[in-house]
């Protein structure tokens, strides 16, 4: 894990908040902690934070709308601390905004492990920025660069998650890519589920104006992954300008 991120835990419940910050401080990462939803947005207004660990159960505000409230105010990687392992309620908080999450309890290895690939996706897309080349695949526009998408020549809404994806997959353009290429590539995590991948293709395709059963651009092999491709009898895959920023 990379050393010293400025970490806030959000928890009420003072043993597993004590338990965090031990963990924490430890690991050499530098720990503020607050027991409400109110007291994480003023922090998170007043100090810069690498990670936010924000429980559920919080007495003021239900976590997922502190999430909501805090997506409003910063981009800071978000992982959920919750005991509700509910496939609907783990959606919700994906489309809420977390980066994401744990289910309690948990072990101070798995907490370690998620952050690290928190951090590491974070501190990469800060980082050094990839080669000026805007990438083609029939109406679709790509700037690595600028980090920006265009689709028939209008510029798509992307999340930092979702433009990540697109880009893989059209740098691979026709190719399927394995869930686990995903995961280790975009997500950087060498394990997961397959939950995530289907909730950013999902929000995808809905940008793209597209649906699983109807789809143009994106399309998913039942068990074997998922590829970018250009729909039938627009201009093929691959056109690439060297420099050539999207307008």
């Amino acid at each position: 894990m990379p050393p010293m991120a400025s970490v806030l835990v959000v928890e009420d419940d003072q043993f597993v908040r004590s338990a965090l910050i031990r963990h924490l401080t430890e690991a050499a990462h530098t720990v503020r902690s607050v027991g409400t939803a109110l007291e994480a947005l003023r922090e998170v207004a007043h100090f810069s934070f690498d990670v936010v660990i924000l429980d559920l159960g919080l007495p003021d505000l239900d976590g997922s709308e502190a999430l909501k409230m805090l997506r409003g105010i910063t981009d800071v990687p978000v992982i959920i601390a919750t005991a509700r392992d509910d496939e609907t309620e783990v959606v919700r908080l994906l489309n809420a905004g977390a980066d994401d999450y744990l289910t309690k309890p948990f072990s101070v290895e798995h907490l370690a492990a998620r952050m690290a690939a928190v951090l590491r996706r974070a501190r990469s897309a800060a980082g050094e920025a990839p080669p000026s080349t805007v990438i083609r695949v029939g109406g679709l526009a790509i700037d690595p660069l600028r980090r920006q998408a265009e689709l028939d020549g209008v510029r798509l809404d992307l999340t930092r998650r979702e433009f990540d994806l697109l880009a893989f997959l059209a740098g691979r353009p026709g190719v399927v890519v394995a869930r686990r290429e995903l995961l280790a590539e975009v997500w950087q995590q060498s394990y997961g589920d397959d939950q995530t991948i289907d909730v950013h293709l999902s929000w995808l395709r809905r940008k793209l104006g597209e649906t699983a059963a109807k789809p143009r651009y994106l399309h998913t092999l039942r068990g074997v992954g998922v590829k970018l491709e250009p729909p039938r009898g627009e201009p093929s895959w691959g056109a690439r300008s060297q420099g050539e920023p999207l307008p």
